[in-house]
């Protein structure tokens, strides 16, 4: 399993941690890390892209989703390519080195926004978050790695930038993306000849086929992220 969480991920290690108890306890008295709840609010700035339900997770920063330059997670790429978050989500969780990781069940249209509400500890001090641009082959939108804020309702903003996960060829084909610019029985087959085999900022809508630059391409940032501490 090529996890390209930060380090290259010794992964029997990493469970062998998890077995660990997070509560300490010595001379019968038992500490249990105080839970702090955020709420992340992800707009939709681009004109024609709408988002896949996003990923969240928190975590430390000996993990990430991904790495610019490295070939893309398995179930990255199925983000990417078909806006389902659940496999990754199920990855994200099964690591000692995550406190939380949700994949969430509607998309977000372009100019609209959604909140969530996730947790993490102070162990857990960073928060990433990916998305599927649906009218694309393989576009994602992520922040990866941010620092959680840290005072009582206080509040960071981000902005998310659009990447191409390598997974598969750019070719702006029908048959090849799942997204309503797309009719609903085109078919989302895929194509990994001629995909990239890394991560990288994508570079937007060309019109080569069935996908108009006027509607589809955008500029990054294509989202706002905002973090805010709850309790």
């Amino acid at each position: 399993m090529t996890i390209t969480l930060r380090r290259a991920l010794a992964f029997c290690s990493l469970l062998a941690t998890a077995a660990l108890p997070i509560a300490a306890q010595a001379d019968g008295y038992s500490y249990k890390p105080r839970t702090l709840v955020y709420e992340v609010t992800i707009t939709n700035i681009t004109k024609g892209q709408v988002f896949s339900p996003p990923v969240l997770v928190t975590h430390s920063r000996d993990v990430a989703l991904f790495e610019a330059g490295q070939p893309a997670l398995d179930e990255l790429a199925i983000v990417a390519e078909d806006g389902d978050g659940v496999p990754l989500a199920d990855l994200a969780g099964s690591l000692p080195e995550v406190f939380e990781a949700q994949s969430t069940t509607a998309p977000i249209p372009p100019g609209a926004s959604a909140a969530y509400r996730i947790e993490s500890t102070r162990r857990f001090r960073v928060l990433s978050v990916v998305s599927m641009l649906v009218n694309t082959n393989d576009a994602f939108l992520a922040i990866d790695s941010r620092s959680l804020p840290r005072s009582r309702f206080s509040t960071r903003s981000f902005s998310a930038n659009a990447y191409d996960a390598g997974s598969e060829a750019n070719n702006e084909d029908c048959a090849f993306i799942p997204g309503p610019a797309c009719p609903p029985d085109s078919g989302n087959a895929r194509t990994p000849d001629g995909g990239e085999g890394f991560v990288h900022i994508h570079n937007g809508v060309h019109g080569i086929a069935d996908l108009a630059p006027d509607a589809y391409d955008w500029r990054n940032p294509v989202a706002r992220v905002s973090v805010r501490r709850v309790q």
